[in-house]
This record gives structure tokens, C-alpha cells and sequence, in this order.
């Protein structure tokens, strides 16, 4: 699969006239829980040649593939990726330290301390917060449940506490949260929910399990008290991403791997 992925993305390259700064796998396959069935969603960065920043009639700022039923393939354009950085968009830093790189750049590498130094915790709890009630409302609150949708509430509240306890990025791997952040009379119940995971289809139902609802029910209304209790952020300047933005264009793309 890895090599059916790198050939999609050199036709996109040549397609769209870009050049793909970085390409990862993101969802599940690197959260760590993916499902015997679970498709590969491969996210990218990309940039153009620098003529076509200045023109008047700009391309989309977004590649999207037709979703299949194995790939699911899209990616950002630099400026668009830039301006998502200033915001402090909590998706871009999944996608920057995805533990699955299909292929990266030297130019791509350059950016990950500046990436680093402009996330915004309150930004990224409201995301991850929001993400984890939706799932619990939607899919865990009947008699039978789907089961990846365990991981897809759990995930987020543990990554909120991973922000609310160390002020970075949470990492994508599952099992690193689950070590640092979950109560250790739950991690057998989690590991078990896992290797049951590895083994389901994406539709598979099972019975709700009572003391994860529970957990969740008591997690959710503390998490968000605390983000509300934050201050807002001062919003940062946009003078470095201008500046990496403008040296960017100006740069070859050498590719370090694939």
C-alpha cells in the first residue's frame, strides 16, 4: 500500500504542477487502533511555484482526491497551512508529527520548531473537547455501541489532558496517552477495548461498557470548566510566518525521504 500511495501522490505532484512538502497517514492507522478495515487517510502539505502567489485569479488552496474505499487523500496548500498556523488550527499539528511520513522535505523539516512554537492550547482543548462530545453523543449513548467510537471520544479527553497538564501538542499515539493520562483501573479495561478493535470490522457493535460511559460522563463537564476558567490568548504576530513564508518560495524542495 505504502507504494500505491507514494505513485497517488506523484501524480498529484504532476497533475497540480506542486510540490508535496510532507505526507503522512493520519486517523486511526497512526492514533494506533486501527481496524482490520480501516482505509488509509493520507494527508499533505504542499507548495506551488511562486507565480502563482501573485497571480489574481488563485488555485484552490486545497488537493482533494475522490475518496475510495481504501484511500481517502487531501492536502493543503503552504499559505493555507500558514494561516491555519496563526490560528493555532490543532488538525495542522496532528498532521506535522504523524508518526507514519510517507515523504518529507528538508523545507518541511525547517518549519516544525516555528509549527511547535505557535500552538494555542485553548484553541486545541475546544477542539479536542468538542470532537469527544459529539462522538459520545452520537454513537455511545445506546444499550449497543460501535466500538471504534470508544477511541474516537476517549483520544480527545485524554489529549485534553495532556494540554491542560504540559501545554504542547498531544502526541498521536493512543498508547502514550492512554500511560500518562488515563487512571490506571481503567488501562486493562482500554487494552482489552484495543485488542477487541484489531480484531472488529469499522461497523462493529457491541454492548456499551458501563465504566467507560461513566468516565466520560464525569470527564467531560470538569474538562470543560477548566478550559472556560483559561484566559484568552494573546494572538501572535504574523511577522515569522511572513518571513518563512516569503523564504519558502524562494527555496528548492529537496526531498529527504520516501
Amino acid at each position: 500500500m505504502r507504494e500505491t500511495i507514494l505513485q497517488k501522490l506523484a501524480e498529484i505532484e504532476e497533475r497540480e504542477q506542486v510540490t508535496i512538502l510532507h505526507a503522512v497517514e493520519s486517523g486511526s492507522r497512526a492514533w494506533g487502533f486501527p481496524s482490520p478495515d480501516s482505509d488509509y487517510d493520507v494527508r499533505f502539505f504542499y507548495m506551488r511555484p511562486k507565480a502563482f502567489y501573485l497571480r489574481l485569479d488563485s488555485p484552490r488552496d486545497v488537493i482533494e482526491v475522490p475518496i475510495d474505499a481504501v484511500l481517502d487523500i487531501n492536502g493543503w496548500d503552504l499559505d493555507k497551512t500558514f494561516r491555519l498556523l496563526h490560528r493555532g488550527n490543532p488538525t495542522l499539528f496532528e498532521w506535522s508529527q504523524s508518526p507514519v511520513v510517507y515523504r518529507t522535505t528538508e523545507l518541511f523539516q525547517s518549519f516544525l520548531p516555528t509549527i511547535q512554537a505557535h500552538f494555542v492550547a485553548k484553541s486545541g482543548l475546544w477542539h479536542y473537547l468538542s470532537m469527544a462530545k459529539k462522538n459520545y453523543r452520537a454513537y455511545l449513548l445506546g444499550e449497543t455501541v460501535r466500538v471504534k467510537k470508544y477511541f474516537y471520544v476517549l483520544r480527545p479527553l485524554l489529549a485534553c489532558r495532556w494540554i491542560l497538564e504540559r501545554g504542547t501538542p498531544p502526541p498521536m499515539a493512543f498508547s502514550d496517552l492512554v500511560e500518562t493520562q488515563l487512571e490506571p483501573e481503567l488501562r486493562g479495561v482500554v487494552e482489552e477495548l484495543l485488542a477487541r478493535k484489531r480484531t472488529t470490522p469499522e461497523l462493529g457493535l457491541a454492548p456499551r461498557i458501563d465504566v467507560l460511559n461513566e468516565f466520560i460522563e464525569r470527564t467531560l463537564p470538569l474538562l470543560r470548566s477548566q478550559v472556560e476558567a483559561m484566559p484568552p490568548e494573546p494572538p501572535k504576530s504574523w511577522d515569522t510566518l511572513n518571513s518563512l513564508f516569503l523564504s519558502a518560495l524562494e527555496q528548492p524542495q529537496k526531498r529527504l525521504a520516501e
